[in-house]
């Protein structure tokens, strides 16, 4: 009997069993609502307690542009982005790359201009503020480099080339396991550079008050706890060898 040529197929011998089906849900759920709380979380501080947002006529209220868009770009669209590689389960591999890159690209101008802003605000202070003198402006530094590198070689490396698809099979195969690696690498600096930019943002700004525990302590608190959740589910969800799914393309001969 013939058979069909180049038809998709789906191996169903990795299939979850009921417990973790009830486990994978709870723990993609778990990590794309601590994902929007901690962007809730930074923007309701950023707004409630620190007067919202400006550009440089107000310095003050500059600077909360920095936070609210570190932790939209490096965390809610970067860490979404990884998640698809989870969610997605039933969709075409090239579309769930696709709009892998499309998360990231929208996470490029946040990052940018997150950075401008802090780079702006500290020369707009009286008297202005030194560069790159702390530990959070270094860790951030070695961040953005990171993911500036795992963008830029992810693009060439799983788009570009699939313009030849065949003959770079290989290589793309065996860059993914890096490229998977150092992009949960970036997002785990990225979780530890926030809470060291909460830390020293708690002390020049509430200082000894903090010690009294004031409602604003209590959100930086709960902010910096969803990060730290954040980290631990997206690994979690993300390194879970079961949790992963391998639709694979069965080709087959037309022997009779």
């Amino acid at each position: 009997m013939a058979k069909n040529k180049g038809v998709r197929s789906y191996d169903d011998d990795d299939e979850l069993s009921g417990c973790n089906w009830m486990e994978y849900i709870l723990v993609i759920v778990l990590s794309c609502l601590l994902l929007l709380a901690a962007l809730v979380l930074v923007i309701f501080w950023s707004i409630h307690y620190r007067g919202g947002y400006s550009w440089t006529e107000d310095p003050k209220r500059h600077f909360n542009l920095h936070p609210s868009l570190m932790i939209l770009g490096f965390i809610t669209l970067s860490g979404f982005s990884m998640l698809l590689y989870r969610i997605s389960r039933c969709c075409r591999h090239i579309w769930v790359k696709l709009f892998h890159t499309i998360l990231h690209a929208l996470a490029v101008p946040c990052i940018a201009l997150a950075a401008l802003t802090i780079y702006e605000n500290k020369n707009v202070q009286d008297p202005p503020q030194p560069h790159f003198y702390s530990l959070h402006s270094w860790m951030g530094f070695i961040t953005v480099g990171l993911f500036g590198l795992q963008f830029v070689v992810g693009f060439f490396s799983f788009l570009v080339l699939l313009c030849c698809e065949g003959a770079t099979a290989a290589c793309r195969a065996a860059m993914v396991p890096l490229h998977a690696s150092f992009g949960l690498i970036t997002f785990m600096m990225a979780i530890a550079t926030c809470l060291t930019g909460i830390t020293q943002r708690v002390y020049l700004t509430i200082g000894d008050q903090y010690g009294s525990f004031p409602q604003e302590a209590m959100i930086i608190n709960a902010l910096a706890m969803v990060l730290i959740a954040t980290g631990v589910f997206m690994a979690y969800a993300l390194k879970r060898r079961d949790f992963r799914y391998a639709g694979r393309i069965l080709v087959s001969s037309n022997d009779i």
